[in-house]
């Protein structure tokens, strides 16, 4: 391809919307254009490095044995209200109706449909298990799309969901898909782990994340996930998952006697705790959430941080929020109190849940707020002074330096970009359609379900985030729109344009991937713009040949030497 002839406009700054540096340098290197709001054109190059990604995706679900399928982008509502997913996925979901008034969705994600697919097609024990998978775009009507291709509202994916007989199949099927996911970002460049996550909206009861890790001193870091991982015996898990082993600190407070005191102007644990002169260790933090319309008041203790999706998931809620003033107001009032946020504690309030996190089940003398503003309860106790909830469990933010749970040894903390999830469905979709299958023993049972999710696009975005410097992309070379760009320097000197000519011909009839810049532009602007794009390796034909050398640019590492056309080729053929 000649640059002259490339659909390409690379910029000159990047683009004020960006706030991540896959997003400033795509759009820059004239990659993607944003069309509206979370949503982008593809351009040519971008194109082709979709493409190279996808190729790869199929290459390695095809060696795994899944089998490759097309499925509607558009979906009818009455697949989701049989699944139970109508009415509780989210104002994510993309809702329309046709000019017959049937309700339809933009597909965020097909479980309803492939299951319905397979609960018409496979009827015997003898037809699994089965594996089938999709590249498809998809859209997710995001609250606040950010991040360019990170976090856009329509996206490229791969999903892929398998059909087994029982769950030693699942088991199976679910190592196997974990093994291709490893071989596909090993063959992207990328460098991902595979860390325990939640199921979130697709549901099931075990699901990993693949995490492209980012480095956290880049200025424009992208990493979306905190990830905890243990350097000693190899745990690793998001956030939202994550579970670990408190370290010993003081939970036995200095107050003997349970009493209501003045606590003026202390709004925060901070505040709280440096005007009692005691540790946060020794507090009860009280805090409202709305979760799916319902009030949860959430118990952790003051040093800790809530885990919102952990919380969420004990009420199998799909929305959460901390409440508003106005509804904590409402709270207050309904249960004949009129206290603000900070001076919250759950004694005597009415039409609320109460869930307490396990950190606060062996406080002792602690304190607490007592619905009075201005006030808590000091010297308190489980059982004596305030009843401890019925309801307890992990709702806590795991923190660094906590203890792994496997080993003991501390954890670790870093940020990471989903590229990658899989999920064992179990029998969530199977059963709630009645899709089954006849058994050896000619019982009907619902299939055991597996499901297996690549964001192509993302994968794409977190390859530049991994792979760039200051002047522009390093794709990896599996994964780059061309391998080599030949770059005359003067396009009016004959000498230097016959021989770029000549390596470009060369290089074409070998079916090698290849751009020759031949604009009528200055050398600077040439060079700088081949390292923008990021194509791995670059051949400038300059004022050495009349040395017969050229410079061969490797630009994942910058390095430049000086070598012979022939030599030019011939290292670009060995790679």
């Amino acid at each position: 391809m000649r640059m002259s002839k490339l659909f390409v406009q690379t910029l000159r700054e990047f683009p004020a919307d960006a706030e991540v540096i896959s997003h400033k340098l795509l759009v820059r290197a004239g990659y993607i254009r944003k069309l509206t709001n979370g949503v982008y054109n593809f351009l040519p190059l971008m194109w082709r490095v979709l493409k190279k990604v996808e190729n790869i995706v199929r290459e390695e679900m095809d060696a795994a044995g899944a089998q490759e399928l097309l499925m509607p982008f558009v979906q009818p509502s009455e697949l989701w209200q049989e699944s139970g997913r109508w009415d509780v996925y989210g104002k994510e979901l993309m809702r329309l109706k046709d000019r017959h008034g049937r309700e339809m969705c933009l597909g965020p994600t097909h479980e309803e449909v492939i299951t319905s697919i397979a609960r018409e097609g496979i009827r015997s024990y003898k037809q699994l298990p089965v594996n089938l998978y999709q590249i498809q775009s998809k859209f997710r009507d995001e609250i606040r799309p950010r991040f360019g291709l990170l976090r856009g509202r329509e996206f490229i994916m791969k999903d892929a969901y398998s059909f087994d007989v029982d769950e030693e199949g699942l088991d199976k099927s679910y190592e196997i898909m974990a093994k291709a996911y490893r071989n596909i970002f090993e063959r992207c460049g990328l460098e991902t782990k595979m860390v325990q996550s939640d199921s979130g909206a697709i549901g099931g009861s075990v699901s990993h994340e693949f995490m492209v890790l980012v480095n956290e001193e880049s200025e424009n870091n992208a990493g979306e996930n905190d990830v905890f991982y243990c350097t000693k015996c190899g745990y690793s898990a998001n956030s939202n998952h994550a579970v670990s082993i408190l370290n010993e600190v003081e939970t036995d407070g200095k107050f003997s006697k349970a009493e209501i005191i003045d606590t003026p102007n202390t709004h925060s644990i901070e505040e709280l705790a440096a005007f009692l002169n005691i540790p946060s260790t020794v507090i009860c933090k009280a805090l409202i959430y709305v979760i799916d319309g319902k009030y949860v008041l959430a118990l952790i203790r003051g040093d800790r941080t809530v885990e919102e999706t952990k919380l969420m998931n004990v009420f199998a809620g799909n929305d959460i929020r901390i409440a508003r003033n106005d509804e904590i107001e409402e709270i207050m009032n309904a249960s004949g109190f009129n206290a603000v946020a900070g001076f919250i504690g759950p004694k005597g309030l009415k039409n609320i849940e109460i869930v307490a996190d396990e950190t606060v089940k062996d406080l002792k003398n602690f304190v607490i707020g007592c619905n009075q503003n201005d006030k808590h309860l000091v010297g308190a106790n489980w059982g004596i002074d305030v009843e401890l909830p019925q309801r307890i469990a992990d709702i806590r933010l795991v923190e660094e330096n906590d203890k792994c749970v496997d080993c003991g040894a501390q954890l670790k903390v870093t940020k990471g970009i989903e590229v990658g999830n899989i999920f064992k469905l179990g029998t969530k979709y199977s059963k709630a359609m009645n899709a089954t299958f006849t058994d050896r023993d000619g019982k009907e049972k619902p299939f055991i379900m597996g499901c297996y999710g690549i964001g192509i696009s993302r994968t794409a975005a977190a390859a530049v985030e991994r792979h760039h410097d200051e002047y522009g992309i390093k794709w990896p070379l599996a994964i780059a729109p061309y391998m080599v760009i030949v770059v005359p320097v003067s396009d009016q000197d004959e000498t230097q344009m016959k021989v770029a000519e000549e390596i470009y011909n060369k290089l074409l009839a070998a079916n090698v991937e290849v751009l020759i810049d031949d604009r009528s532009e200055r050398a600077g602007v040439k060079l700088k713009d081949a390292d923008l794009i990021g194509i791995p390796y670059r051949i400038t034909v300059g004022k050495t040949i009349k040395d017969n050398l050229v410079e061969f640019k490797t630009r994942a590492n910058n390095s430049v030497e000086a070598i012979t056309p022939d030599e030019a080729i011939a290292r670009i053929l060995s790679l």
